[in-house]
């Protein structure tokens, strides 16, 4: 092993290699299990489940880390951390091995492992030959590339079964869109911008989930969604959601307006019985966070629902077409950004099938490259 600093659960070195990074998390791993068969604290094993590769700009590296340490029990087995900075000549790393959780004497515990390698410009060339060494065999990986280095990640995707994306990050959603259904022809994708939809979804599947309900779905006639104005794509994934699940045939959109850089999107799609429903998407400046602020659906028979953000949860408004009205809330709805993170890497995993034809869908409805030119 090149020559570096052991204490305990934590290793780093200058000027070292792949393969002596490799050799530390070996030797980490041996000392921790036979410090824990000695103790009272029980049997150490590392996890194995899930190794995750992350390529970020050395100045994110806390902000990341600060990230990771929030999505709770479902940290990768293994993260690797490639931390980039352009000027950087040699690989130096951070080996540190952690206990899952904090168990009590005499029980067992799983180890997780974390890498740090710094790289510069000189080592873009060889990301795969450095990272490869640096996840366990026969575990999937998922890669992770916040704040957008496209062609880091294109590099690494080779060694990925799943890659983690946030279509927030790309400056012209329809880029998004393409860039995610380009990348699922690779892997499996992961969209933090889907995931932010996940309790409207719930909320609309469950409030159409009876018999009685289920036929409204077929007489829809508008669908309007608000959301954050850097959330495009989480608005157009939602509607790809709806058009896949009930057969929608779908219009691309056109651009309806752009005041004060809040546009909106208006579009249609025939549905499966023959009628047709106006689609409206609408940024809204107010909102602070990221994600969608507010769906409203409309039926023929007058049946409304809307559902707005608002403080604890989701307020959910329900006028029935006998004009009766119902206004509710929907508690702790939200999951967070550290939440929508965990679920993220949980889904590598679990791989959800509603999103790639929702994607589909979303490309589907892409306006045109007039409109496009207009929107960006």
């Amino acid at each position: 092993m090149a020559a570096g600093s052991l204490d305990g659960s934590a290793w780093s070195a200058q000027a070292t290699t792949p393969d002596a990074i490799e050799a530390a998390l070996r030797e980490l791993l041996t000392a921790r299990s036979q410090a824990g068969l000695q103790s009272e604290q029980g049997g150490l094993a590392p996890a194995r489940v899930l190794n995750m590769v992350v390529f970020v700009d050395s100045r994110h590296v806390e902000e990341i880390a600060e990230r990771l340490r929030g999505v709770g029990r479902y940290h990768a087995s293994r993260t690797l951390v490639l931390s980039y900075e352009a000027d950087r000549e040699d690989l130096n790393a951070r080996v540190s091995i952690a206990t899952d959780g904090n168990p009590n004497p005499g029980e067992p515990a799983l180890l997780r492992e974390t890498a740090i390698v710094e790289i510069g410009e000189r080592h873009l060339d060889d990301l795969t030959t450095i990272a490869d060494p640096l996840v366990v065999s026969d575990l999937p990986t998922l890669l992770w590339s916040p704040h957008r280095h496209p062609a880091a990640a294109d590099a690494l995707l080779e060694l990925a079964q799943a890659t983690l994306i946030d279509s927030i990050e790309q400056p012209v959603w329809s880029e998004a869109i393409e860039r995610a259904c380009g990348l699922s022809e690779q892997a499996y994708v992961v969209d933090l911008a889907w995931l932010r939809s996940t309790p409207w979804r719930e909320r609309v599947a469950a409030t159409f989930d009876s018999e009685r309900m289920r036929a409204e779905l077929h007489s829809l006639e508008r669908l309007r969604i608000r959301h954050h104005p850097a959330s495009t794509v989480a608005a157009m994934l939602f509607v790809g959601w709806l058009a896949s699940r009930l057969d929608w045939q779908l219009d691309r959109f056109e651009v309806e307006e752009r005041a004060g850089g809040d546009g909106a999107l208006q579009g249609g799609a025939r549905m499966r019985a023959g009628g047709r429903i106006e689609l409206h998407l609408q940024a809204a400046p107010d909102l602070r966070v990221p994600g969608l602020a507010g769906v409203a659906l409309c039926s023929e028979s007058g049946l409304q629902i809307e559902l707005d953000r608002g403080p604890g949860g989701l307020h959910e408004r329900r006028r029935n077409r006998d004009g009766a009205e119902r206004v509710w809330t929907l508690l702790g709805a939200s999951r967070g950004e550290g939440g929508i993170l965990g679920e993220g890497i949980r889904q590598a995993l679990l791989r959800d099938p509603a999103y790639l034809p929702a994607l589909h869908a979303a490309h589907a409805m892409l306006p045109d490259a007039q409109s496009q030119a207009v929107a960006a």
